[in-house]
C-alpha cells in the first residue's frame, strides 16, 4: 500500500474479467481500505486496515481462495 494519505476514490480492479461486471470497488486512504459491491454502491461498504488488505491480496494471488471440486 502506498504510504501516502491521499484518497484514491472508489475504483474497480484492473484484473476483472471484461465480460463479467461482478466485482468490488476499493477505496484507499492512508488509514483504511474500503470495499463495496460495484453493482450496489449505496448498499454499504466495509473497511479494513491497509495491512489486512495487503494480507488478503497476498493470499488471493497465491491461490489460497481458489476452490476446485
Amino acid at each position: 500500500m502506498p504510504s501516502s494519505h491521499r484518497d484514491t476514490g472508489w475504483f474497480k480492479s484492473s484484473r476483472r474479467a471484461a465480460a463479467n461486471d461482478n466485482c468490488v470497488e476499493v477505496r484507499m486512504t492512508g488509514t483504511v481500505v474500503g470495499v463495496r459491491d460495484s453493482k450496489n454502491p449505496d448498499g454499504g461498504a466495509f473497511a479494513v486496515t491497509p495491512r489486512s488488505w495487503r494480507a488478503f491480496l497476498d493470499h488471493a494471488r497465491a491461490g489460497d481462495f481458489d476452490h476446485r471440486s
